[in-house]
């Protein structure tokens, strides 16, 4: 157990509010207490619970109170009852799920509401239709095959060992209800633009828009109004933010952004529609357009507002130090990226963190030992996780879980391969899927700074198609196709990554048209007594230290090649294993349960002082 696992309780357990880019002020925690019961998946609904499950967390989680095996020919049942507040009298009711792994089946009131198969992405079902008066019972079953299927899953293993760990099933994150109109905002995208000043706001709403439907958007700064803009409903908006406070992770300032739905006096007034060519129909979507919603008199009170915020920052490829070595900048400039591979594993939640003050002390640490990256290894965070790191100022390169069927040779692609896999459809559709839900879910976080699409081959297939349509999908961040091995060429990604876990790390070879970088070293064990996983396990590492000083010596040996590459090849990035030990393997910086430190925090930010730039150090 963690210190903060310890300090959980039902009434607790992950209370604040979930999606803090899409924040309303009215809605009503799930958390806690369920029935829950696990059978075969051939059983009908179980007549009784096996007892009681603490959501939001995983049924093989100790903080769950279960900590049980689900196998693939199991399925979970989970119940409880809810009512619907008096005062949202007249609004739609969306019942939301941060994450579920892996195909859910929801029933409100005994009637199907709506499925969903994805292990990492958010997802909601309008239950309005299902509601009645007083207590409504709410099951949702879920199976999971785990390792024996291929969907996305990172590192889940039915037989965790060595580098995979213990699964997760079922609910995993905070599950929410919340009432909105009939009408309401129901997707935001918010991209900077630091060269021109301007910040795109693109809002879609949950249906078609009337003439009289528009969105306001406003950005403030601490108070005070910045800039503001009225967009035709379903209509894309800009907003000029004039010199604009840049975020980085020396200053990690965040604008304010309300978004309001509001009605507005008719300002096509005048124009037939007698065509889809003539009249009325010639000014949709143009320029005539957007002039007369911004100039449009707003009637009545807003009938929807969600309050979001966003950073300033440019993510990007350029010209580095090194002549002809393009290197990866951050608002235009090179900036070393200094990082972990980070699990995002703890002993008691599993892949749900104990806290959220858990996260934020982890992330405080980080920053101490003057890393001021993380690589968010091939597992997906609450959206919590991610605002901590906008709020607090450090980069991060969003992994996509990967999937493959456990020990498929034909499905882990190694370094000497010559091709990739091929995938049969329905595994390349669930991974796709969950790639764009993924990019959709958490393109707002200005921390979020590059997409890796692939780890070590594991379940690679088409790479170069997949890294151009993250790049459609989302051009304003750095693209890292394929992190680690079978390299595919510069087309659809912005980085050279090599992995190298030898004494001194190897260095990328000189790339003409991409930056270099080291998406993983290190990897130096040391098992602390009384901080490990299993005791009467072996504690793997990539190589062992035997005690603290060997560690120190170890870890400057290899960080001062990490400074040379960077000074003399144009490196731009480096990836330390890990941020934490993870079950059997002992490569963290900190124990499993966060409670000892490799070295002094103060050490490691004295090794790591050569790469800081002036304005980051404290």
């Amino acid at each position: 157990m963690t210190r903060w696992g310890k300090q959980v309780r039902p009434d607790n357990a992950w209370r604040s509010y979930p999606r803090p880019q899409m924040k309303r002020e009215r809605w009503l925690n799930l958390n806690g207490q369920w029935d829950y019961a696990i059978r075969n998946k051939t059983a009908p609904m179980p007549a009784t619970a096996d007892g009681k499950i603490l959501v939001p967390f995983a049924v093989e989680a100790k903080l769950s109170g279960v900590a049980r095996s689900v196998l693939p020919t199991d399925r979970i049942w989970y119940r409880r009852n809810f009512a619907v507040p008096a005062e949202w009298q007249g609004q739609r009711v969306l019942l939301h799920f941060g994450a579920v792994d892996y195909e859910a089946h929801i029933l409100v009131n005994g009637s199907l509401v709506g499925s969903h198969r994805g292990g990492s992405d958010s997802f909601a079902l309008d239950v309005t239709d299902y509601l009645r008066s007083g207590q409504n019972d709410l099951v949702e079953q879920v199976s999971d095959v785990t390792s024996a299927g291929a969907q996305p899953r990172g590192k889940q293993q039915l037989d965790p060992n060595s580098i995979w760990y213990t699964p997760v099933s079922g609910i995993w994150q905070t599950v929410w209800l919340e009432p909105v109109p009939p009408l309401h905002i129901e997707d935001v995208k918010i991209t900077p633009d630091i060269d021109k000043g301007e910040l795109a706001v693109d809002v879609a709403l949950n249906h078609s828009a009337t003439d009289t439907d528009a969105v306001r958007i406003t950005a403030s700064s601490r108070g005070r109004k910045i800039a503001s803009v009225i967009v035709r409903g379903n209509r894309p908006g800009r907003l000029a933010i004039p010199d604009a406070r840049l975020w980085s992770p020396s200053d990690p300032f965040l604008y304010d952004l309300k978004l309001e739905l509001v009605k507005v006096a008719n300002p096509l007034v005048g124009y037939t529609d007698k065509s889809p060519h003539q009249s009325r129909g010639d000014v949709i979507l143009t320029e005539r357009e957007a002039a007369a919603y911004r100039d449009a008199r707003v009637e009545g009170a807003p009938t929807d507002t969600v309050e979001s915020y966003f950073g300033m920052r440019k993510s990007s490829l350029g010209a580095g130090p090194v002549a002809g070595q393009p290197a990866l900048l951050l608002n235009n400039k090179p900036l070393f990226q200094n990082g972990t591979l980070d699990q995002g594993w703890w002993p008691d939640g599993l892949l749900t963190p104990p806290s959220e003050e858990a996260i934020r002390w982890e992330l405080a640490y980080l920053k101490k030992a003057g890393f001021n990256m993380l690589r968010k290894h091939i597992k997906v965070e609450p959206a919590q996780y991610y605002y901590e790191a906008d709020r607090m100022g450090i980069l991060i390169w969003q992994d996509m879980p990967s999937g493959a069927e456990n020990d498929s040779l034909d499905q882990f692609v190694r370094p000497s391969s010559q091709s990739e896999a091929v995938m049969p459809q329905e595994t390349t559709n669930a991974f796709e899927y969950e790639l764009t839900r993924m990019i959709s879910d958490l393109r707002n976080h200005p921390s979020i700074v590059t997409w890796v699409v692939n780890n070590e081959g594991w379940g690679q297939y088409a790479s170069t198609r997949l890294g151009k349509m993250v790049r459609d999908l989302d051009p304003s961040r750095t693209i890292n196709k394929t992190s680690g091995w079978t390299d595919t060429g510069d087309a659809g990604t912005d980085m050279y990554d090599i992995h190298s876990y030898e004494d001194v790390p190897n260095a990328p070879s000189y790339q003409a048209n991409r930056a270099v970088v080291i998406g993983e070293y290190g990897g130096i064990g040391l098992p602390l007594e009384g901080h490990v996983w299993r005791p009467e396990m072996r504690n793997w590492g990539y190589q062992t230290a035997t005690d603290r000083k060997d560690y120190a010596h170890r870890y400057r040996r290899k960080f001062d090649e990490i400074v040379r590459q960077a000074r003399e090849r144009g490196l731009s990035a480096a990836v330390y294993t890990q941020t934490s030990d993870v079950e059997g393997e002992v490569n963290g910086l900190l124990t499993y349960d966060r409670e000892e430190s490799k070295l002094p925090v103060e050490e490691f930010a004295r090794i790591h002082a050569p790469l800081v730039p002036p304005e980051q150090r404290k």
